[in-house]
């Protein structure tokens, strides 16, 4: 008997955590990266507070942006080597739907550690309660737009020997609009301005993301995979 849409969905995502879940260590070489660069910034600039503050958003989202990059590439390299993939296209239904439940695994066991981290990072650069009020806020929707667009360079390179590479020459203008908001969001909480200007921007990329990239993430695979 056929699945219904909402089961096969609820199917993917579930196998893609219990698969991370056996993958705890791997999984956590993101996390600790985004930690360890954020931490090194206070050591090698000094114990300057007025400077860690204004220079501590910058560095958080920096710091998370080269962790997703580092957990991209294995967003569908495993599901493509043992063929699980191309039998997800073959799926009658649609690819881009549960495309969209794999990347949401991604973002759970990837994106959410670091959201959960990002206070305790915050008081070590020395940002006020408000400033980090709106760096989580930011990165809670940012994250999400980082994995989306990720996941599209990562179809696209899969097959190839040397994809890290190149994903990160595809990405790194695809995330400059989130990395410029998300940081200008808490510098303006830092001088006391208007901070939803910037929020309405981060929402707008995450919505215009969760809409059309699942689509275009589905084409890649099946252009990666001659299907």
């Amino acid at each position: 008997m056929r699945t219904s849409l909402a089961t096969a969905w609820w199917a993917v995502l579930r196998r893609d955590l219990l698969l991370s879940a056996r993958r705890l260590g791997e999984l956590g070489n993101p996390v600790v990266f985004f930690a360890a660069v954020v931490s090194l910034f206070p050591l090698a600039l000094g114990a300057d507070a007025g400077l860690l503050r204004s220079v501590g958003p910058g560095i958080v989202w920096v710091g998370a942006l080269l962790a997703c990059l580092l957990s991209l590439e294995g967003l569908f390299r495993a599901d493509f080597e043992d063929g699980s993939l191309e039998q997800l296209l073959l799926s009658p239904h649609p690819a881009s739907v549960l495309v969209s439940a794999k990347i949401l695994a991604h973002w759970l066991v990837t994106g959410v550690p670091l959201l959960l981290i990002t206070p305790l990072l915050g008081v070590l650069l020395n940002l006020p309660p408000l400033a980090q009020t709106v760096l989580f806020g930011g990165l809670l929707l940012g994250t999400p737009t980082l994995s989306l667009l990720g996941s599209v360079a990562v179809a696209l390179t899969l097959g190839l020997p040397r994809g890290g590479l190149l994903i990160s020459v595809l990405l790194l203008p695809l995330f400059a609009p989130v990395l410029v908001f998300g940081a200008g969001a808490v510098g303006s909480a830092l001088l006391e301005m208007p901070v939803l200007p910037y929020f309405y921007m981060l929402g707008a990329e995450l919505a215009l993301a969760v809409t059309l990239v699942p689509l275009a993430t589905a084409a890649a695979l099946r252009a990666s995979l001659g299907s």
